[in-house]
């Protein structure tokens, strides 16, 4: 008897020392773990398999641990890196610089404030002759930021101090003949993804409210060089996402009742509220093009590679551009031109020249259009759209018709920003922080984040691999044109484009019938912003949508 329940006893014992042992280590997984995981990635292993696997998993596990007791930081970009080129293509001839030209007329206003509204040139004017200071426009424009914040919640921080001491050294200059250029004594602001020493870097996400960064971001020095005067770090929408950032949710100036879209929800909100002359934004898919459609403003997509984003977050170091949302097509060109070229600090760049020669005729430009996306809009989007595509027709502008690239899994691209937002917020979910952020629901960027960690390697690299056939196929489709003509959203033009790396500027074409903004987008070829923006110039020229304010501002 007494051997008859010694061994129950022993056996209940280990079972008991087995479970608690497996109750401490949270990092433990068993065979049954495995199987069950089987479901997510959508493959089925027998169960010798399983046996023969486990302890490869197990070292794969040990080999995560391992990683994660090494910080990286943020800057860090990892060794393979994206590049947008495809098989035969061509670079695009580019010109040395453009000739800005700073208009002699140009006045102060009556009344003032119709100062906020005035194009980069205009106000270049002003204060190349001296009819205004930097510190006059810079104190202004501060003021509008003060006055129009608590409606639009679109600034996270005002840099007065940095701001004003910057403007006094640009009078200072211009006073002493020392005029460094077009953008010299101009404001701006910059979506708070951009590191400013001696300011908070706060990403929009409440884990991240009270970060500060002791660098400059690449794009801000470039800014500064050139004499601009950084007056507020703009509001991103949480860790690049939507409009709701830990303090609230940006209002677009034409509906405060509707958000200004994101992620440059707070670029796009106060540059078409008249409270900077122009602003730097970001974009992964559509976090320019978005705003710029939601507030009425002009956004500008540079090429993959174009722009540093030495200093700047990054949400998928394959596929984030930096670039500018101003009043108009000349405005971009202006901005662009002083933060784009080769940056040490970003492998990614190039060593490119940039340029506009708005002497050249438009009608020599090869234009094409998405004509059955264009066609089945039924909205006044479209309707504004087609009048668009007759504005310039009657510059002579005689557009092919052409599709997007078909056959493509356009709907499983997304892993790749999620899987590579998984890996530079990885601490950010393992610590737990993530669940601080304001917005949980499905749709979030915390729920995105918690996912990611769901993504097989395997999958990623596919994805990756049907990227490149995307790019292809993308090149058959632009060869032979210089501008491709699409809607904004409701086709594959918005994903594709930012998955191949190709330019896009955003032209405002009107208003809706609730007088919201429409838009349409002009595709370029890679490194080819020269043509988008001399086409858009040219639109804007000859028609008053890019004038359009919204009211009561």
């Amino acid at each position: 008897m007494p051997t008859k329940t010694k061994f129950p006893l022993i056996l209940l014992l280990l079972i008991s020392l087995t479970w608690i042992s497996c109750s401490t280590n949270k990092n433990a997984f068993s065979k049954r773990d495995v199987k069950k995981s089987e479901k997510l990635i959508g493959l089925h292993f027998a169960n010798k398999q399983i046996d023969t696997l486990y302890p490869y998993l197990q070292r794969n596990r040990s080999g995560f641990d391992s990683l994660r007791k090494y910080s990286l930081d943020y800057g860090v970009f990892p060794a393979i890196r994206f590049d947008p080129t495809p098989f035969g293509f061509q670079m695009p001839e580019q010109q040395e610089g453009t000739q800005w030209n700073i208009p002699d007329y140009v006045e102060v206003p009556e009344p003032y404030d119709l100062l906020a509204f005035y194009t980069i040139p205009q106000l270049a004017s002003l204060i190349k002759h001296q009819k205004i200071t930097s510190t006059e426009l810079t104190k202004f424009f501060l003021g509008r930021l003060k006055k129009y914040q608590p409606a639009l919640q679109c600034t996270i921080t005002i840099t007065d101090s940095l701001a004003l001491e910057q403007a006094k050294r640009a009078d200072e200059e211009i006073q002493n003949g020392n005029y460094r250029g077009i953008l010299h004594g101009i404001p701006y602001g910059t979506k708070d993804l951009m590191a400013v020493p001696g300011y908070p870097t706060t990403w929009g996400a409440t884990p991240y409210k009270d970060q500060m960064i002791n660098e400059t971001a690449t794009v801000i020095q470039k800014l500064e060089d050139a004499g601009a005067v950084l007056v507020a770090k703009l509001v991103s929408g949480a860790l690049a996402r939507g409009d709701v950032w830990f303090d609230g949710k940006t209002k677009n100036p034409w509906d405060t009742t509707q958000g200004a879209s994101g992620s440059s929800a707070g670029s796009g909100s106060a540059t078409s509220a008249g409270l900077v002359p122009f602003a730097l934004g970001t974009e992964t898919l559509g976090s320019i093009t978005s705003p710029s459609t939601r507030n009425g403003v002009t956004g500008l997509r540079p090429t993959y590679g174009r722009v540093s984003r030495h200093g700047v977050m990054s949400l998928s170091w394959s596929m984030d551009k930096v670039g500018p949302l101003g009043r108009n097509a000349e405005d971009c060109a202006i901005v662009f031109e002083a933060i784009q070229g080769k940056d040490e600090n970003d492998l990614t760049t190039v060593d490119l020249p940039f340029g506009v020669d708005w002497s050249k005729d438009i009608k020599n430009l090869r234009v094409a259009y998405l004509q059955k996306d264009i066609e089945k809009d039924t909205t006044v989007s479209g309707d504004n759209l087609r009048n668009a595509l007759k504005s310039l027709e009657a510059l002579g502008i005689q557009p092919t018709p052409v599709e997007m690239p078909e056959a493509v899994p356009y709907r499983g691209f997304d892993i790749i920003l999620r899987a590579e937002a998984g890996a530079f917020f990885d601490e950010l979910v393992r610590s737990g922080e993530v669940d601080i952020m304001v917005e949980q629901d499905q749709r979030s960027r915390a729920n995105s984040l918690r996912q990611s960690r769901f993504i097989p390697a395997v999958e990623y690299i596919q994805a990756n691999r049907q990227r490149q056939v995307l790019i292809q196929k993308m090149q058959d489709v632009m060869k032979d044109y210089d501008v491709l003509i699409s809607p904004t959203f409701g086709n594959d033009q918005l994903l594709a484009t930012n998955l191949t790396g190709h330019p896009v500027i955003a032209v405002p074409t009107g208003l809706d019938d609730e007088n919201h903004p429409t838009s349409m987008t002009f595709v370029g070829n890679l490194y080819d912003e020269a043509s988008i923006l001399l086409l858009a110039k040219a639109f804007q020229d000859n028609t008053s949508f890019d004038e359009l304010h919204p009211p009561g501002y």
